[in-house]
């Protein structure tokens, strides 16, 4: 049998009737999996000039639309300049080139090469030109701060723009070195230009601004999510004084690192970077020259622990997935430079220019699966592997941290433990921690943990991804039918609909509801509510008190 969304089923009684019938009731079996936009083609003019976007998977979809101008050769490492007007039709009917990085992280169907001129964003809305004011939801993709685009099938946004009646943008944006290398303490000159990469999307965010509206969105009512490195992105623009005023509400997936880089290990990084290429502190123009190869291959030599912009370090001894290593030279990331990002946007609290903006926030269950989906005996520990290990890293804390997951979890594996000691370590407790310290702000803080398991088998064990890390994009984007780490199992289409609905009731709203879903409190560290989203979706207080209680304690 078909399955069927309709908007009435899926947002229950926000909308009007009018409005629910706007959109035909439309069957998944029916919609092809291709997310390339085709006929009848849409013409629209924007600031810039002319576009043609087409037809996908039940809305009309713009892809590849440059939101800024070059940003190769003597305009590497600053912020972008406008866009420049082009005359006739741009066709924006297929992707837009992905920003420089390690190759094949990127997945969109017919994605061309990446590029350094990559600038572009997507759109996708149920209708334009209809002078409606939908809510905009512009995603940030994930890839921590060095890969992704905005091209996969499962954030293609025509689902959710089609089903909830909203707006969504994505953008591809500058990434690592390229986005990310810090010249300001040796060039006052570059200062400016810091974090390149987040500047970037403060031009998607002005890109929206100016025109939105055209594809029948508001533009004063903006909300920023993203998932991973997304989330962490989000986090950042949280703290941007040039950002905050271009958006109205905020959402951080399984990404809520509670502190960025400082200058001094973003400027080692630079002056390695300039004794590996035989430059001086007084050729920074030189770096225009460099061939963009040579460049990404010193990036991914860092990302790989080795080459000459690393202080080479033992990882084993340190405790894995704590969080993006920005401690370390030879990484990229945005940083607090004390101009474009002041200060921290949540250490020691949480930025006061976050304060009026609402904030969904949450992460997955068994995020570490993901990051151990490649080590299958990880899958199969031992009790002594486990206490070995935990010793290894914690020292004389390690007896209270498992005896406190072993009275929580007493009848799960060793492996069982060791996945919920590394999602809490990656991002369970950074992401309760900025929910607490944002609680206190008058805009509210929504938390979640999504719980839903995905059958996607583990290569070499007997075990399933589960909640690992990722596997709610393709929900959050109604994109179950899709290929993609949430599997195919029985339930998702529900837990879909459920995850899809919170989210964009609160980029309408500002606060998350769905049909048959209960009421969302929000988060206060009185009594801690925390929405776990599944198939059938429960509110509960302070949920793991005791393994929470632990690690604050340490």
């Amino acid at each position: 049998m078909s399955t069927f969304w309709n908007r009435r089923d899926v947002i229950g009684t926000s909308f009007t009737t009018a409005a629910m019938t706007m959109l035909p009731r439309v069957s998944f079996a029916e919609l092809s999996k291709s997310t390339i936009p085709v006929a009848p083609f849409v013409e629209v003019e924007i600031a810039s000039g002319k576009v043609r976007g087409g037809h996908c998977r039940g809305a009309v979809a713009f892809k590849g639309i440059p939101y800024a101008g070059d940003v190769s050769g003597t305009n590497r490492f600053k912020v972008a300049p406008s866009v420049k007007p082009w005359t006739g039709v741009f066709d924006a009917t297929h992707l837009g080139p992905p920003t420089p990085q390690r190759p094949k992280q990127t997945y969109g169907e017919q994605e061309p090469a990446m590029n350094e001129n990559g600038l572009v964003l997507n759109v996708w809305t149920p209708a334009v030109k209809d002078h409606r004011k939908r809510a905009v939801m512009l995603y940030l993709h994930g890839g921590g701060y060095v890969m992704g685009s905005a091209g996969s099938p499962t954030q293609d946004g025509s689902r959710l723009a089609a089903t909830y009646d909203v707006v969504v943008v994505a953008c591809n944006h500058r990434l690592g070195l390229m986005g990310y290398l810090y010249l300001g303490d040796l060039d006052q000159s570059y200062a400016s230009h810091a974090n390149a990469g987040m500047q970037d999307i403060v031009a998607a965010l002005h890109w929206i601004k100016t025109n939105i509206a055209v594809f029948g969105g508001d533009p004063d009512n903006v909300t920023v999510f993203g998932e991973s490195g997304g989330g962490g992105k989000v986090g950042t623009l949280l703290g941007m004084p040039q950002a905050v005023s271009l958006f109205h509400k905020a959402g951080i997936e399984s990404g809520a690192w509670l502190t960025r880089m400082n200058k001094d290990v973003a400027t080692e990084t630079t002056l390695r970077l300039l004794k590996a290429l035989n430059l001086s502190t007084k050729e920074l123009h030189r770096l225009a020259e460099i061939p963009l190869q040579t460049l990404i291959d010193l990036q991914m030599q860092g990302e790989d622990n080795a080459g000459p912009l690393m202080i080479p370090f033992d990882a084993s001894k340190t405790f894995p997935l704590t969080g993006p290593d920005h401690d370390y030279p030879g990484r990229f990331a945005p940083l607090v430079d004390g101009h474009i990002v002041p200060s921290s946007p949540f250490d020691p609290v949480v930025t006061s220019l976050a304060a009026n903006i609402p904030l969904m926030i949450g992460h997955n269950h068994d995020e570490a699966t993901f990051d151990f989906k490649d080590k299958p005996e990880t899958f199969s520990m031992s009790e002594v592997v486990l206490n070995d290990y935990l010793h290894t890293h914690f020292a004389n804390k390690a007896a209270v941290i498992r005896n406190t997951y072993r009275n929580a979890m007493p009848s799960a594996s060793p492996s069982d433990i060791f996945i919920a000691i590394a999602t809490a370590t990656s991002f369970g407790n950074d992401t309760v921690e900025l929910a607490s310290r944002k609680s206190i702000q008058p805009a509210p803080v929504y938390l979640y943990r999504y719980d839903y398991e995905s059958n996607t088998p583990i290569a070499n064990t007997t075990t399933i991804l589960k909640a690992g890390h990722a596997s709610d994009i393709g929900p959050t984007f109604l994109n179950y039918d899709e290929p993609g780490l949430h599997g195919n199992g029985a339930g998702l289409a529900q837990a879909s609909a459920n995850l899809s609905a919170l989210w964009t009731s609160f980029s309408r709203t500002g606060t998350p509801t769905a049909r048959g879903v209960p009421a969302w409190p929000r988060y206060d560290k009185k009594n801690r509510s925390t929405m776990l989203i599944n198939t059938t979706c429960e509110v509960v207080n302070d949920p793991s008190a005791e393994i929470r209680k632990m690690w604050e304690s340490l």
